[in-house]
């Protein structure tokens, strides 16, 4: 079971990393998000 949850968040980290990669500076700074804080943001999407 470990191993299906750890793929599960490895792919839920991916698709949020992808999905505010291709966002703009702007559409990410009308949402309060830095580029920088793209990763920090996944992982926290993660551990919810």
């Amino acid at each position: 079971m470990n191993v299906a949850r750890s793929l599960n968040n490895w792919r839920k980290y991916r698709q949020t990393v992808s999905e505010l990669g291709r966002m703009t500076n702007r559409e990410l700074n009308d949402l309060g998000i830095a580029r920088g804080d793209i990763h920090s943001i996944a992982r926290a999407a993660v551990a919810r």
